[in-house]
């Protein structure tokens, strides 16, 4: 399998047992993926005006508490 295309049309013929393995195993890899992509951006400092602005807004008690 090569393309997403294949990919699909293989998924959609799973035994409903296959498909429920796919699916964790994916959600697993697919959050995965996001927390390496989250890490790298606060290394690389794209969050930082983010976090700066939090901090001022909670120092501003402009935050809602949870």
């Amino acid at each position: 399998m090569t393309t997403v295309r294949e990919i699909e049309k293989a998924v959609q013929h799973l035994p409903e047992r296959e498909l429920y393995s796919f699916r964790s195993w994916f959600e697993e890899f697919d959050a995965g993926v996001w927390d390496r992509q989250f890490e790298q951006d606060v290394q690389s400092g794209k969050l930082d005006a983010l976090a700066d602005q939090a901090v001022k807004d909670l120092k501003a008690n402009r935050c809602t508490r949870l």
